[in-house]
């Protein structure tokens, strides 16, 4: 899967100037293989659109999942979401799509629905599923990577069949990528474990009608009268006094490459690249900082519960390192996070925690439980692992209902058994 902080590392190859170096051998036998991207453009006329509702779209590449009033809103990554009926877990009925150009994210309240859409951020009315209508855009929210008056906005690059070997005697030799003309040429020792494609609680008051939950991979949050949006540098703050028109309110710079954002108590916790990092809601209209967690440069959902939080780093494309593990850290004094123990992972992504019990979704080694009651031997209490299954991201519903999305699809499980969960249903890809 790629999502806008992995298309950030290869645009950070073509916006920073490379010194290219040239081998001091005159002839060699070494050489590397580098993999050709094209880059991808969206133009404004072919995005700034109203939501379309469509009747019939497959499954095909799933992105985050979120949960709301029975309905289960399944991204398909830049395309819009998907909406089932889940009032029957067992027998999930599909609704329809929302067509959304560009889309990742989602984040819902009552009637309205928040979305992304490449650099933009949308506010959909959705009282009739089959007539959405976008009452407002509020343009370039979410970080220009580059403009081209003529193609539009830089927003990925895809992956070509071609890929092209160099030897040490060429200048190119040892750099993790070059750039020839419009084409993108990268090191494949510089793409980990995933390979780039074409191209993100419950709260609310009594009068703002049912809130939406999402996964640990989510980029938005909706806490009381305000919605928080962070755009890979920065957390948005935009006041919902009038919920049909977000108006931001502050825009406070938090690290380079942030991923995540996890509301807990009075704070949010913004997982990045670098670390994790905490913000008060003291003044909900200008998040303040607290204090942050450094760790090795690796990708970084969070997941906060009873103060510990969950943090799990992974290598792959963006995250440039091999450390694949799962940190545990107290919080229960803010203003100074305390690491209790690190332990080593397959290939950690999305998690979730309910009651005692840790799920971690392990990508293509599938979903993994732990009982988290000695949190310095989380791994050797390891209950459950579901295996032959991608498993990306997850939410816990409930204390018997898991949803698990991935590569292949989303799988509904009962977990009132944690250490023996029963598939309830799987909606499949598209082969």
């Amino acid at each position: 899967m790629l999502y806008r902080q992995q298309l950030l590392f290869l645009v950070s190859f073509i916006v920073l100037s490379i010194t290219f170096t040239s081998c001091l051998k005159d002839s060699c036998d070494e050489t590397q293989t580098f993999i050709m991207f094209e880059p991808i453009f969206a133009h404004p006329d072919e995005f700034r659109k109203d939501v379309e509702f469509l009747q019939d779209r497959e499954l095909e590449n799933p992105g985050k999942i979120y949960y709301f009033n029975d309905i289960l809103v399944i991204n398909e990554l830049y395309e819009g979401i998907h909406l089932f009926d889940n009032s029957d877990p067992k027998n999930p009925t599909k609704m329809g799509f929302l067509k959304i150009t560009g889309n990742v994210d989602v984040a819902i309240r009552g009637n309205l629905m928040y979305a992304d859409s490449y650099v933009d951020l949308l506010t959909v009315d959705i009282s009739d599923l089959q007539n959405p209508i976008t009452l407002c855009r509020d343009e370039e929210v979410f970080v220009v990577y580059d403009w081209n008056e003529g193609q539009g906005y830089f927003v990925g690059t895809k992956e070509t069949q071609e890929t092209i070997e160099v030897d040490c005697a060429d200048p190119q030799f040892g750099n993790p990528s070059f750039r020839d003309g419009d084409l993108i040429f990268v090191n494949e020792s510089s793409l980990g474990n995933s390979t780039p494609q074409a191209v993100g609680t419950k709260s609310g008051t009594a009068n703002s009608g049912i809130t939406g939950v999402g996964g640990s991979f989510a980029r938005f949050s909706l806490i009381d009268e305000y919605l928080y949006v962070i755009n890979i540098t920065d957390l948005m703050s935009y006041s919902l006094s009038d919920p049909k028109k977000p108006e931001l309110t502050a825009t406070t710079n938090v690290s380079w490459e942030i991923e995540t954002l996890f509301p807990y108590k009075d704070h949010l916790f913004i997982g990045g690249n670098n670390g994790m990092f905490i913000y008060n809601r003291n003044n909900p209209a200008e998040p303040r900082y607290v204090s942050e967690f450094r760790h090795a440069q690796a990708c970084d959902p969070v997941f906060v519960k009873d103060d510990i939080a969950y943090v799990t780093l992974r290598n792959g494309t963006t995250c440039q390192n091999f450390i694949n593990q799962l940190d545990v850290i107290d919080v229960s004094d803010i203003s100074s996070p305390r690491l209790l123990e690190s332990f080593d992972m397959e290939h950690p992504h999305g998690l979730a925690v309910r009651q005692n019990n840790l799920y971690i979704c392990e990508g293509a080694h599938g979903l993994k439980v732990f009982e988290n009651d000695d949190l310095l031997k989380i791994d050797a209490n390891r209950i459950e692992h579901v295996k032959e299954m991608h498993a990306y991201d997850i939410i816990a519903l409930s204390d018997d209902h898991l949803l698990v999305v991935g590569d292949d699809g989303l799988y509904q499980y009962d977990s009132s058994n944690p250490s023996d969960l029963k598939e309830l249903s799987f909606i499949k890809t598209t082969d």
